[in-house]
């Protein structure tokens, strides 16, 4: 459908989780810049005061912090009740902890962690988001994924062990696309967002515990940088692309994806396929 840029957030306040570093600060320098209050959620108390002074002092918004961990219930609870509040008019779900490490050998605690926070979080402040905004009649929520989601069978070496931050991101690049084709037509937009490797402080940690240091660091792997990220998820919300990869130059690959789905799908009938048959049947 044709975008309808009266939809898409004015300067309202965005909630953005994850921002004591990489993406979600980067986001929240550059929504600050483009004149929205935010609220800025993230297990790092100085980190989060030290980027609302930067904010408030370089700009004219108002900026809350909320200083939570997105893996605790109780703490959830209370940044889901700010998400459902009448001025928010962009939810950038960017918090998401990694838990790499073999599927058999990683400690439990963490993985459960890894889901509490990539999948039930992320879907628990959408649902407290979405509502408000249809009712209000605008509205954005971004869900930042990766593209390990489409790297299901892909072995490690170089890329990282895997199993269940990549189920949770596939869950979101499922969860966002379906839930944008449920409200194609309504007043909000939904976007999934598939940065690649990215220069921020993510493999630093497996997520059980954030950096150390009031200062955000990069990983050696480098990648791209988290200004460049942010400037194709707005960009991409702009133009109504659900699925944005920022470093993807075929833009027609999702399509692809789109079709190979609807070929799966065709297979919905009430027939067994030859080759699960029986040969002595056939």
């Amino acid at each position: 459908m044709a975008l309808d840029p009266e939809s898409l957030p004015a300067r309202g306040t965005a909630i953005v989780t994850g921002t004591s570093s990489g993406i979600g600060a980067a986001y929240a320098r550059r929504l600050a810049a483009d004149g929205h209050d935010l609220v800025l959620v993230a297990r790092r108390e100085e980190r989060l005061r030290a980027l609302a002074a930067e904010l408030t002092g370089q700009h004219d918004v108002r900026v809350e912090t909320v200083v939570a961990d997105l893996g605790d219930a109780g703490d959830l609870d209370r940044v889901a009740r700010r998400t459902a509040e009448d001025d928010v008019e962009l939810l950038v779900n960017n918090a998401g902890i990694n838990g790499y490490g073999p599927f058999a050998e990683t400690d439990t605690a963490l993985l459960e962690k890894v889901m509490a926070v990539n999948v039930v979080a992320l879907t628990r402040l959408a649902r407290a988001a979405v509502p408000g905004m249809l009712a209000r009649g605008r509205g954005a929520v971004v869900n930042v994924a990766s593209t390990l989601a489409f790297a299901g069978s892909l072995p490690p070496d170089p890329l990282p062990v895997r199993a269940v931050y990549g189920g949770t991101k596939g869950y979101v690049v499922t969860f966002s696309r379906t839930l944008a084709a449920e409200l194609d037509g309504a007043p909000v937009r939904v976007q999934v967002l598939c940065p690649g490797l990215t220069a921020t402080e993510f493999h630093l940690t497996q997520g059980q515990d954030p950096v150390a240091g009031d200062v955000s660091r990069v990983h050696d792997d480098g990648g791209m940088p988290a200004e460049d990220v942010v400037t194709a998820s707005l960009r991409a919300l702009e133009t109504g692309e659900v699925v944005c990869v920022p470093g993807l130059v075929d833009g027609e690959a999702v399509d692809r994806i789109v079709a190979a789905e609807f070929g799966l799908r065709s297979s919905s009938t009430g027939t067994l396929a030859p080759r699960y048959q029986n040969p002595a049947q056939q």
